[in-house]
């Protein structure tokens, strides 16, 4: 009896899924072949390593092979899914929005790769190596030279080297450099070094705190600049005095070698040049970055440079003279970090020099006081025009 019930329900599977295969639809290799060119798993895996691949099929097609309108309430109408998002990778959309943003209407940026790979790539790389190395370098100069003392007997007498507003200046755009600094290392190292550390739900709160101190510092950044630039530009003029002095390197490998030098000396020269460069190259990316698509600076950059004929001597090609908004977005992120790397190296040896060492470096820009000796070792033709206004208007206080 368990046989012959067995056997019928069989039999009543078999002619069903007999009946089904009659009447279905054709199967997708009949009905639905892919288009000459379609895209393979290779043009995928090259595209995600960067690589060329002539997509240019699928830019001619886009909004001419959409499928059919199956019903007349269809939520797709005449367009597939697939159709639809290759109109709007390749721009062809008629995408409509509520706002005159700039470049509100670009849903999907199809030219990000090759950033992203840079981003995440060898700039964090070779950014991390400049940083590290650096250090590593300032460590082994101390190990080697120790600290730098004054040699000579101290006097107990000081003499003013920077005013209250001098230091002003300089606290403020060191402060807010240096917030700025961690603020965007934080940015960039967070998700692969900080966030294996910390866990996401710590990191997400002090990434807010990161964008939102990154985003407001750098006006205090900005003011900063351009108070050292009206108070040290006219002192940091180069003189004959410099090339002595770099030639004996600033005495900074030498015990009891003092080359002369003025207010300020070849070094700290370079040091103020390297900031108002660098700072005003840093302040233009950053503006365009606080105020997306707004200020866009490459495109007319790179059309300059390929007049000159310097990217094609070194082997760069005609660089790119046409961007789309997030493009002019992508190298100003590139440009604004590899400034800021270079920036952060060079201000790690200021700061160094400025604290550990060397002797009394400090103190020029903490009580705006410094030893009158360690004056006459480091800058003594400053000395001299001090002594010289000093004894010219008779008074009796030691003054700039």
């Amino acid at each position: 009896m368990l046989r012959a019930l067995f056997a019928l329900i069989l039999t009543m599977m078999m002619t069903v899924a007999a009946t089904a295969q009659e009447s279905a639809p054709a199967t997708e290799s009949e009905e639905f072949q892919p288009r000459s060119g379609a895209p393979t798993l290779e043009d995928i895996l090259a595209r995600q390593r960067g690589e060329d691949v002539d997509l240019s099929w699928r830019l001619d097609q886009t909004g001419t092979a959409a499928a059919g309108i199956s019903e007349q309430l269809g939520t797709l109408g005449g367009a597939s899914n697939s159709d639809v998002f290759l109109a709007l990778r390749y721009g062809t959309a008629d995408v409509t929005v509520s706002t005159n943003a700039p470049a509100a209407g670009v849903l999907i940026q199809d030219r990000g790769m090759w950033w992203y790979q840079v981003r995440e790539g060898w700039l964090s790389t070779w950014g991390g190596y400049l940083l590290l190395g650096t250090i590593v370098a300032l460590v082994l100069f101390y190990l080697l030279r120790g600290r730098i003392m004054i040699d000579g007997t101290k006097t107990g007498r000081t003499i003013t080297r920077f005013s209250g507003f001098e230091r002003f200046g300089h606290w403020l755009f060191a402060s807010s450099f240096i917030l700025l600094g961690i603020s965007g290392l934080i940015t960039l190292f967070g998700r692969p070094l900080l966030i294996p550390l910390l866990g996401k739900d710590a990191f997400a709160p002090l990434a807010l705190a990161s964008k939102w101190v990154h985003n407001n510092v750098a006006w205090a950044f900005m003011l900063g600049l351009v108070i050292i630039i009206l108070n040290w530009t006219v002192h940091n003029i180069p003189n004959k005095h410099d090339l002595k002095w770099l030639a004996k390197g600033g005495g900074l490998f030498t015990k009891g070698s003092h080359p002369p030098a003025k207010k300020f000396n070849a070094g700290q020269k370079l040091i103020f040049w390297g900031c108002v460069v660098m700072g005003l190259s840093i302040s233009a990316s950053g503006l365009s970055l606080l105020f997306p698509f707004e200020l866009p600076m490459f495109a007319k950059t790179f059309t300059i440079l390929n007049d000159t004929g310097i990217p094609q001597a070194l082997g760069l090609g005609i660089l790119p003279e046409q961007m789309a908004p997030h493009e002019e977005m992508q190298f100003a992120q590139l440009w604004h970090s590899i400034v800021a790397f270079v920036f952060m190296a060079m201000i790690l040896a200021h700061i160094y020099i400025g604290s550990v060492g060397m002797e009394g470096a400090f103190d020029a820009m903490g009580s705006g006081e410094v030893e009158e000796q360690w004056a006459k070792e480091h800058h003594s033709l400053w000395v001299e025009e001090v002594k010289a206004k000093q004894a010219s208007s008779g008074s009796a206080t030691p003054a700039e």
